[in-house]
């Protein structure tokens, strides 16, 4: 592996993590002047400023004809939101979940997952169904600003103060978001053009499909901003921005990123046998899993944190065992499917039962 190569990949991440950081800050500061929750801002413009190296990838990886790599960014990073990040911040500190997120959000979030795998069992997500993803997520953003200023009008001044809203309505600091977000958009694009150059080069190199480049060193690099944005709100008890900040980055990336990517490649993007009968399927059953969880008191306790960091070890021993063809897949895979994830759904449904019961005597 040549030293541009390694270059390329560091150069392309840090980019992509900075420019991200100058975006969301802009972004947010510029949403908190309309009246948004903290909830909302999480769910969108958190979420799809941090989402961001993922549509500059997999666009990028669309145009140059690297389908795997745009398509195994996006559901890679679902992946990794979910279990990494999720599992990371309930470690630090157990996160509380709103009931919006588990009533609407979660739901959203699964229905997309399955969406997504429908359209793919052709082959390819063609221009047509990027152009009905991308529908959906201008669908759900107009939708859930809407809701949240129509909540947020009787808190009135108390939330202006709370937010600092007059402060920031200055001409001056305007223009500071503005260059935030402009800036932080121009350092995503080359970012994301030198990851994407470095990440095929490596695949080539290592003799590594791109589609496990894309799933596992692209994700985790363009899911950097996700994790420190959620790792330091759980920090600093800003929880719903924590969660609410996963959640709508995986809205995003299937309707938005990879939306746009199907749209821009004239061919579509294409899905491979192995993204179609395993990565596609382990994103929607991961996004499935976040609903019992998050019903278990409406919170994710720490072990529920060390579930999902566990599991999201054992689909990169799957990944790294496959490309390897490694003789230990095969009881790898026996394992997981006769003992680990039996037992996992046993617990899971036991922990929801019994959350149910004690709800349900609360109220009586």
């Amino acid at each position: 592996m040549s030293a541009l190569v390694m270059v390329q990949l560091i150069l392309g991440l840090i980019l992509l993590v900075v420019g991200a950081e100058g975006l969301v800050r802009g972004a947010a500061r510029l949403a908190a002047m309309v009246g948004i929750s903290p909830l909302v801002i999480g769910l969108t413009v958190v979420a799809y400023g941090t989402s961001a190296p993922e549509m500059a990838v997999s666009v990028q990886s669309a145009l140059a004809g690297q389908a795997d790599i745009a398509l195994g960014n996006v559901v890679g990073s679902n992946i990794f939101n979910v279990l990494f990040i999720l599992g990371v911040s309930a470690l630090i500190v157990p996160l509380v979940v709103s009931r919006q997120l588990i009533r609407r959000d979660v739901p959203i979030m699964i229905g997309v997952s399955a969406g997504l795998w429908l359209m793919s069992l052709d082959g390819v997500v063609g221009r047509f169904d990027g152009l009905l993803l991308f529908s959906g997520v201008v669908i759900y953003t107009v939708w859930s600003v809407w809701q949240s200023r129509r909540e947020n009008q009787s808190l009135g001044p108390a939330y202006d103060e709370s937010f600092g809203v007059e402060q920031q309505k200055s001409a001056k600091n305007i223009l500071i978001q503005v260059a935030y977000i402009g800036v932080g958009l121009g350092l995503l694009v080359l970012g994301a053009n030198w990851l994407v150059t470095g990440a095929v080069a490596l695949a080539r190199t290592m003799g590594v499909s791109e589609l496990v480049i894309g799933l596992t060193i692209v994700a985790a690099g363009t899911s950097l901003p996700e994790v420190a944005t959620s790792v330091v709100a759980s920090v600093r008890g800003e929880r719903d921005i924590a969660v609410g900040n996963v959640v709508g980055s995986n809205i995003f990336n299937i309707l938005a990123v990879l939306g746009l990517a199907a749209v821009v490649s004239p061919a579509g993007v294409a899905v491979s046998p192995q993204g179609l009968r395993f990565d596609i399927p382990v994103m929607t059953v991961v996004a499935v899993a976040c609903l019992p969880i998050f019903f278990t008191g409406g919170r994710i306790a720490r072990w529920e944190g060390f579930l999902f960091l566990a599991y999201y070890v054992a689909y990169t021993l799957y990944l790294i065992f496959a490309v390897t063809q490694s003789q230990t897949l095969g009881i790898f895979g026996f394992m997981m499917n006769t003992i680990i994830i039996p037992a996992t759904v046993l617990v899971l449904l036991l922990s929801l039962w019994l959350s149910f019961k004690a709800s349900h005597k609360t109220t009586r």
